[in-house]
C-alpha cells in the first residue's frame, strides 16, 4: 500500500509539472488575426528562437506560470512564432525586430500598440502586459500626443520611454529629431535637451551631435564632461560596430574617416580597436601591422592587456624582424605596467621568433618563476625551455 501511495504522489507531481510546462501553440498567424477580429481582442505575439537563452528562460519561468497564461488568454489572442521558421521570419521582418525575445502587442488591424524586448521577471511582464491594454499608454496615442506639439519635451519623453521598451535605436531617433528640429542651436544647451540628445541621437553627422562636439564646454556645464565623453564613444560604436560585425569593409573604411574626423583621443582609440578587430577577422595582416606600428604607443600605451593581445597577434601572423622587435617593445611595456606570467612567456616566444635565444631564455625563466610562485601548471613554459635548451 505504501508503495502504491508513493507512486500516486509521484504521478501527481509529474502531472502538475506537465500542466505547468509551457508549450508553443502552432496556431497560424492569419487564423489568430481572424480570431482577434471576431473576439474583439488585441494580439499578443512572442517572437523567439530555440537558440536564444533569454527566450528559453522566459518560456520556462514566465509563460509556464498559470497566472501569466490565464491573464494573456483572457485579454489577448496569443501567437508564438519561431523566427527561424517561415511565419516567424515574416513577422520579424514585418515589424523590424532585431532583438529576442520580442513581444508585440497588436490590434486586429496589425497596428503596433506596445512592444517589449528582452528577458523579464514574471511580475514585470504582467505589469507591462497590463499597461499594453491601456489606450493612453499605447504607442499610437503617445505618438499622436507628441506630434500635436513636437516642441513639448514631456510628450516627447512619454513617447520615448514607451518606444525604448521594445523598439530599436534607429526608431527612437525619428521622434528625437522631430523634437530637436523645434529647438534652436542655443536652446540645445540645456539639461533637458542634453538628455534628449544622449538618449535619441544616433547620427554622427546630425546637426545636434556636431553642435555638441563644437560646444563641449557648454554642454559639460549642464551635464558633465564624463557624460559627453560617453555619448561620443557611444555614437562611434553605433556607427562602426555593425559594419565590423557584418565584415562590411567597404562601408567601414568610409565611415571610419567620419569617426576619425572627430579628432579626440577616445574616439581615435575606439577606431584603432575596431581597425584591429576587422583586420583580424578578415586576416588583413599587412593592414593590422600598419595600424599598430602607427598608433599603438599613441592610443593604447597604458593598456597592458591590449598590448599583450597585439603581441600575440604578431607572434602568430607577423614575420619580419623589425616589426617583431617593435612588438617586443610593446609587450615589455605591458610587464612594466603589470608584471605577469603570460607577458614574460610571450616575450620569450617573440625573442625566440627573432632567433635571440639568450634573451628568450631569460624571459622564459622569469615566466617559470612567476608560474611556480602562483602554483600554476608550468607545462607551457617547460615546453619552451626544453625547446630553447635543445638548440
Amino acid at each position: 500500500m505504501r508503495f502504491l501511495y508513493l507512486l500516486f504522489i509521484l504521478i501527481s507531481v509529474q502531472s502538475i509539472q506537465a500542466q505547468n510546462q509551457f508549450t508553443v501553440d502552432e496556431t497560424p498567424y492569419k487564423t489568430a488575426l481572424e480570431s482577434a477580429k471576431t473576439q474583439n481582442k488585441p494580439l499578443f505575439v512572442m517572437l523567439f528562437a530555440d537558440w536564444c537563452p533569454h527566450c528559453n528562460k522566459m518560456k520556462k519561468e514566465v509563460f509556464s506560470d498559470p497566472n501569466v497564461m490565464t491573464f494573456l488568454n483572457k485579454n489577448y489572442i496569443c501567437v508564438w512564432k519561431n523566427v527561424d521558421k517561415e511565419e516567424g521570419t515574416a513577422l520579424k521582418n514585418k515589424f523590424r525586430t532585431t532583438s529576442l525575445p520580442a513581444f508585440l502587442f497588436l490590434d486586429s488591424n496589425e497596428n503596433l500598440l506596445y512592444a517589449l524586448k528582452g528577458e523579464m521577471k514574471t511580475a514585470d511582464f504582467l505589469t507591462e502586459a497590463s499597461n499594453a491594454l491601456n489606450p493612453k499608454l499605447q504607442l499610437p496615442y503617445l505618438e499622436k500626443q507628441f506630434l500635436a506639439d513636437p516642441s513639448n519635451s514631456n510628450a516627447y519623453f512619454a513617447y520615448l520611454n514607451s518606444l525604448k521598451k521594445g523598439r530599436d535605436r534607429n526608431e527612437i531617433a525619428i521622434p528625437t529629431h522631430i523634437y530637436l528640429n523645434t529647438q534652436s542651436d542655443a536652446q540645445l544647451v540645456s539639461e533637458t535637451n542634453w538628455r534628449i540628445i544622449a538618449n535619441g541621437v544616433t547620427d554622427i553627422n546630425s546637426r545636434e551631435f556636431q553642435y555638441v562636439l563644437k560646444h563641449q564646454n557648454e554642454f559639460a556645464a549642464v551635464a558633465s564632461q564624463k557624460r559627453i565623453d560617453r555619448k561620443v564613444e557611444s555614437i562611434v560604436n553605433e556607427l562602426l560596430r555593425p559594419l565590423v560585425d557584418n565584415l562590411d569593409t567597404v562601408n567601414y573604411y568610409k565611415q571610419r574617416e567620419v569617426a576619425k574626423s572627430i579628432r579626440l583621443q577616445k574616439t581615435d582609440s575606439l577606431v584603432f580597436k575596431f581597425d584591429l578587430t576587422l583586420a583580424e577577422r578578415t586576416e588583413k595582416w599587412q593592414f593590422y601591422k600598419k595600424v599598430t606600428l602607427e598608433d599603438t604607443q599613441k592610443l593604447v600605451w597604458s593598456d597592458a592587456s591590449f598590448l599583450k593581445d597585439i603581441g600575440q597577434t604578431y607572434l602568430k601572423h607577423i614575420s619580419d624582424a623589425e616589426s617583431l622587435k617593435k612588438s617586443i617593445l610593446w609587450v615589455k611595456h605591458s610587464i612594466e605596467l603589470n608584471d605577469s606570467y603570460d607577458g614574460n612567456l610571450l616575450l620569450a616566444r617573440l625573442y625566440n621568433k627573432i632567433k635571440d635565444k639568450k634573451t628568450a631564455l631569460k624571459y622564459a625563466k622569469d615566466a617559470k618563476v612567476i608560474c611556480t610562485e602562483m602554483t600554476w601548471s608550468t607545462k607551457d613554459v617547460d615546453t619552451l625551455l626544453a625547446e630553447l635548451n635543445s638548440k
